[in-house]
C-alpha cells in the first residue's frame, strides 16, 4: 500500500516512456516524489541494480523498499493500493 505519507523515488532517465507514465499516474493521483535521473547523475546499470535490486529504469522505491517498474505501479493502482 502507497499512501500521501509515504516516501517515493523514481530512478529514471530522460527519454523513458514508462518512467514518464510513472511519474505522470503518481502526479495525477497526488503523490509527491523524488526523481533520480541515472544519466544526469552518472549511474551505470550496476549502480542502479545495487541500489534497487533492478537494471532497468523505472525503478520505483517506496519507504526504502523496491517495488519494481511503471507495470507493478499500474498494478498497485489497479487493486486500489495507491491511496
Amino acid at each position: 500500500m502507497i499512501n500521501k505519507e509515504s516516501k517515493i523515488k523514481i530512478y529514471s532517465t530522460s527519454w523513458c516512456g514508462p518512467c514518464a507514465s510513472a511519474k505522470r499516474l503518481l502526479t495525477e493521483r497526488g503523490f509527491s516524489f523524488d526523481e533520480i535521473d541515472i544519466e544526469e547523475k552518472g549511474m551505470s546499470r550496476e549502480d542502479l541494480f545495487d541500489i534497487t535490486g533492478g537494471r532497468t529504469v523505472p525503478q520505483i522505491v517506496v519507504d526504502g523498499k523496491t517495488i519494481g517498474g511503471f507495470d507493478d505501479l499500474q498494478i498497485l493502482e489497479n487493486k486500489g493500493q495507491l491511496t
